[in-house]
Protein backbone atom coordinates (compact mmCIF):
# COMPACT_ATOMS: atom_id res chain seq x y z
CA UNK A 1 0.00 0.00 0.00
CA UNK A 2 1.20 3.48 -0.83
CA UNK A 3 2.07 5.95 1.88
CA UNK A 4 -0.93 8.06 2.85
CA UNK A 5 -0.66 11.54 1.35
CA UNK A 6 -4.20 12.80 1.80
CA UNK A 7 -6.80 13.00 4.51
CA UNK A 8 -10.26 13.33 2.97
CA UNK A 9 -10.63 13.40 -0.82
CA UNK A 10 -13.75 13.99 -2.94
CA UNK A 11 -13.88 12.79 -6.57
CA UNK A 12 -16.86 13.51 -8.84
CA UNK A 13 -17.73 11.30 -11.82
CA UNK A 14 -15.86 8.44 -10.15
CA UNK A 15 -17.80 5.54 -11.66
CA UNK A 16 -15.79 5.12 -14.87
CA UNK A 17 -12.92 6.35 -17.02
CA UNK A 18 -10.68 9.04 -15.61
CA UNK A 19 -12.66 9.44 -12.39
CA UNK A 20 -12.54 5.73 -11.62
CA UNK A 21 -8.80 5.58 -12.27
CA UNK A 22 -8.26 8.56 -9.98
CA UNK A 23 -10.26 6.78 -7.29
CA UNK A 24 -8.13 3.67 -7.73
CA UNK A 25 -4.91 5.65 -7.44
CA UNK A 26 -6.04 7.79 -4.52
CA UNK A 27 -7.77 5.08 -2.45
CA UNK A 28 -4.60 3.67 -0.84
CA UNK A 29 -3.19 7.17 -0.32
CA UNK A 30 -6.26 8.67 1.39
CA UNK A 31 -7.72 8.31 4.84
CA UNK A 32 -11.22 8.79 3.41
CA UNK A 33 -12.20 8.95 -0.26
CA UNK A 34 -15.72 9.99 -1.23
CA UNK A 35 -16.27 8.60 -4.73
CA UNK A 36 -19.27 10.40 -6.22
CA UNK A 37 -21.49 9.34 -9.09
CA UNK A 38 -25.12 9.63 -10.18
CA UNK A 39 -26.08 5.94 -9.98
CA UNK A 40 -24.01 4.08 -7.38
CA UNK A 41 -26.06 0.89 -7.68
CA UNK A 42 -24.96 0.53 -11.31
CA UNK A 43 -21.29 1.42 -10.75
CA UNK A 44 -19.94 -2.13 -10.64
CA UNK A 45 -16.25 -1.27 -10.90
CA UNK A 46 -16.57 1.39 -8.22
CA UNK A 47 -18.49 -0.98 -5.95
CA UNK A 48 -15.66 -3.49 -6.33
CA UNK A 49 -13.11 -0.80 -5.49
CA UNK A 50 -15.05 0.15 -2.36
CA UNK A 51 -15.30 -3.47 -1.23
CA UNK A 52 -11.51 -3.81 -1.51
CA UNK A 53 -10.63 -0.48 0.16
CA UNK A 54 -11.94 0.61 3.54
CA UNK A 55 -11.13 4.22 2.68
CA UNK A 56 -13.63 4.39 -0.21
CA UNK A 57 -17.20 5.55 0.34
CA UNK A 58 -19.56 5.79 -2.63
CA UNK A 59 -21.79 8.88 -2.61
CA UNK A 60 -24.79 9.51 -4.83
CA UNK A 61 -24.19 12.86 -6.52
CA UNK A 62 -25.78 14.43 -9.55
CA UNK A 63 -23.54 17.48 -9.92
CA UNK A 64 -26.42 19.50 -11.38
CA UNK A 65 -28.58 18.91 -8.29
CA UNK A 66 -28.42 21.53 -5.54
CA UNK A 67 -30.01 19.02 -3.16
CA UNK A 68 -27.29 16.43 -3.85
CA UNK A 69 -24.53 19.00 -3.46
CA UNK A 70 -26.03 20.20 -0.18
CA UNK A 71 -26.29 16.60 1.01
CA UNK A 72 -22.61 16.03 0.23
CA UNK A 73 -21.63 19.14 2.15
CA UNK A 74 -23.85 18.04 5.02
CA UNK A 75 -22.28 14.59 5.11
CA UNK A 76 -18.85 16.16 5.43
CA UNK A 77 -20.15 18.43 8.22
CA UNK A 78 -17.17 20.76 8.28
CA UNK A 79 -14.59 17.98 7.84
CA UNK A 80 -11.38 19.22 6.19
CA UNK A 81 -11.04 18.12 2.53
CA UNK A 82 -7.46 17.93 1.26
CA UNK A 83 -8.46 17.44 -2.37
CA UNK A 84 -11.63 18.15 -4.30
CA UNK A 85 -11.33 16.68 -7.79
CA UNK A 86 -13.97 17.99 -10.17
CA UNK A 87 -13.96 15.34 -12.88
CA UNK A 88 -17.59 14.81 -13.91
CA UNK A 89 -18.23 16.02 -17.45
CA UNK A 90 -20.07 15.37 -20.71
CA UNK A 91 -19.37 16.12 -24.38
CA UNK A 92 -22.87 17.02 -25.52
CA UNK A 93 -24.21 17.85 -29.00
CA UNK A 94 -21.78 17.76 -31.89
CA UNK A 95 -21.85 19.60 -35.19
CA UNK A 96 -22.02 23.17 -36.40
CA UNK A 97 -24.61 25.94 -36.04
CA UNK A 98 -27.54 25.93 -35.68
CA UNK A 99 -27.02 24.09 -32.40
CA UNK A 100 -29.24 22.31 -29.92
CA UNK A 101 -29.52 25.03 -27.29
CA UNK A 102 -31.11 22.75 -24.69
CA UNK A 103 -28.21 20.35 -25.05
CA UNK A 104 -25.74 23.22 -24.87
CA UNK A 105 -27.32 24.39 -21.63
CA UNK A 106 -26.96 20.88 -20.18
CA UNK A 107 -23.27 20.75 -21.05
CA UNK A 108 -22.64 24.17 -19.51
CA UNK A 109 -24.53 23.07 -16.41
CA UNK A 110 -22.43 19.92 -15.98
CA UNK A 111 -19.03 21.11 -17.21
CA UNK A 112 -18.95 24.73 -16.03
CA UNK A 113 -21.56 25.56 -13.44
CA UNK A 114 -21.45 22.31 -11.45
CA UNK A 115 -17.70 22.35 -10.65
CA UNK A 116 -18.01 25.87 -9.27
CA UNK A 117 -21.14 24.97 -7.30
CA UNK A 118 -19.44 21.93 -5.77
CA UNK A 119 -16.29 23.92 -5.02
CA UNK A 120 -18.35 26.69 -3.43
CA UNK A 121 -20.25 24.23 -1.24
CA UNK A 122 -17.02 22.60 -0.03
CA UNK A 123 -14.77 25.65 0.00
CA UNK A 124 -14.65 25.96 3.78
CA UNK A 125 -13.82 22.25 4.03
CA UNK A 126 -10.97 22.62 1.55
CA UNK A 127 -9.63 25.78 3.18
CA UNK A 128 -9.59 24.03 6.56
CA UNK A 129 -7.36 21.19 5.30
CA UNK A 130 -3.60 20.76 5.11
CA UNK A 131 -3.37 20.43 1.30
CA UNK A 132 -6.19 22.82 0.24
CA UNK A 133 -6.47 21.59 -3.35
CA UNK A 134 -9.24 22.01 -5.93
CA UNK A 135 -8.32 20.19 -9.15
CA UNK A 136 -10.49 20.40 -12.26
CA UNK A 137 -10.36 18.10 -15.27
CA UNK A 138 -10.75 20.52 -18.17
CA UNK A 139 -9.57 20.11 -21.77
CA UNK A 140 -7.12 21.65 -24.19
CA UNK A 141 -10.23 22.10 -26.36
CA UNK A 142 -11.10 24.96 -24.03
CA UNK A 143 -7.95 26.81 -25.10
CA UNK A 144 -8.63 29.72 -27.44
CA UNK A 145 -4.95 30.04 -28.32
CA UNK A 146 -4.71 26.36 -29.20
CA UNK A 147 -7.89 26.18 -31.31
CA UNK A 148 -6.66 25.56 -34.85
CA UNK A 149 -9.38 23.10 -35.84
CA UNK A 150 -12.62 24.93 -35.08
CA UNK A 151 -15.87 23.06 -34.46
CA UNK A 152 -16.89 21.43 -31.15
CA UNK A 153 -18.70 24.65 -30.21
CA UNK A 154 -20.56 23.23 -27.25
CA UNK A 155 -17.74 21.32 -25.59
CA UNK A 156 -15.07 23.93 -26.30
CA UNK A 157 -17.18 26.75 -24.87
CA UNK A 158 -17.99 24.79 -21.70
CA UNK A 159 -14.34 24.09 -20.98
CA UNK A 160 -13.22 27.63 -21.83
CA UNK A 161 -15.86 28.86 -19.38
CA UNK A 162 -14.70 26.36 -16.75
CA UNK A 163 -11.16 27.71 -17.13
CA UNK A 164 -12.43 31.27 -16.66
CA UNK A 165 -14.45 30.59 -13.53
CA UNK A 166 -11.70 28.54 -11.92
CA UNK A 167 -9.08 31.21 -12.54
CA UNK A 168 -11.43 33.61 -10.76
CA UNK A 169 -11.81 31.11 -7.92
CA UNK A 170 -8.03 30.87 -7.70
CA UNK A 171 -7.76 34.64 -7.37
CA UNK A 172 -10.61 34.85 -4.85
CA UNK A 173 -9.21 32.11 -2.58
CA UNK A 174 -5.53 33.05 -2.69
CA UNK A 175 -5.76 34.67 0.73
CA UNK A 176 -7.02 31.35 2.14
CA UNK A 177 -4.12 29.37 0.71
CA UNK A 178 -6.28 27.33 -1.68
CA UNK A 179 -4.64 25.96 -4.84
CA UNK A 180 -6.94 25.68 -7.87
CA UNK A 181 -5.66 23.61 -10.80
CA UNK A 182 -6.88 23.17 -14.38
CA UNK A 183 -5.76 19.86 -15.90
CA UNK A 184 -5.97 18.63 -19.49
CA UNK A 185 -6.09 14.82 -19.48
CA UNK A 186 -4.95 14.38 -23.08
CA UNK A 187 -6.94 12.54 -25.71
CA UNK A 188 -7.81 9.48 -23.64
CA UNK A 189 -9.26 6.08 -24.49
CA UNK A 190 -12.54 6.46 -22.59
CA UNK A 191 -16.20 6.36 -23.56
CA UNK A 192 -15.88 10.05 -24.48
CA UNK A 193 -12.46 9.89 -26.14
CA UNK A 194 -13.13 6.70 -28.08
CA UNK A 195 -10.89 3.74 -28.92
CA UNK A 196 -8.69 5.70 -31.33
CA UNK A 197 -7.52 8.17 -28.68
CA UNK A 198 -3.78 8.60 -28.22
CA UNK A 199 -3.25 7.54 -24.60
CA UNK A 200 -4.77 5.16 -22.08
CA UNK A 201 -6.44 6.17 -18.84
CA UNK A 202 -3.52 5.03 -16.73
CA UNK A 203 -1.07 7.32 -18.54
CA UNK A 204 -3.42 10.28 -18.32
CA UNK A 205 -4.20 9.93 -14.64
CA UNK A 206 -0.59 9.19 -13.73
CA UNK A 207 0.44 12.49 -15.28
CA UNK A 208 -2.36 14.55 -13.75
CA UNK A 209 -1.89 13.00 -10.33
CA UNK A 210 1.81 13.87 -10.40
CA UNK A 211 0.84 17.52 -10.97
CA UNK A 212 -1.66 17.39 -8.10
CA UNK A 213 0.79 15.69 -5.74
CA UNK A 214 3.47 18.35 -6.20
CA UNK A 215 1.19 21.39 -6.54
CA UNK A 216 1.79 24.51 -4.47
CA UNK A 217 -0.01 27.83 -4.22
CA UNK A 218 2.31 29.12 -6.96
CA UNK A 219 0.44 26.82 -9.36
CA UNK A 220 -3.01 28.13 -8.49
CA UNK A 221 -4.97 29.27 -11.52
CA UNK A 222 -2.59 27.52 -13.94
CA UNK A 223 -3.57 25.42 -16.95
CA UNK A 224 -1.56 22.20 -17.28
CA UNK A 225 -1.32 19.43 -19.84
CA UNK A 226 -1.15 15.95 -18.27
CA UNK A 227 2.56 15.90 -19.12
CA UNK A 228 3.16 18.92 -16.87
CA UNK A 229 3.59 21.51 -19.61
CA UNK A 230 1.58 24.75 -19.61
CA UNK A 231 -1.26 25.27 -22.08
CA UNK A 232 -1.99 28.70 -23.63
CA UNK A 233 -5.32 30.24 -22.70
Amino acid sequence: MSEQQYGTVVVTGANRGIGLEFARRLAPESRRLLACCRQPDEAEALLSLASANDSVEIVRLDVTSDADIDALAGALDGEPVDLLLNNAGIYGPRGRPPLDHAGWHEVLSVNTMAPLRVAGALLDNVAASDRRLVANVTSKMGSIGDNAGGGAYVYRSSKAALNAVMVSLARDTADRGVTVLLLHPGWVQTDMGGPNALIDVETSVSGMKAIIDRATTADSGCYFDYDGSRIPW
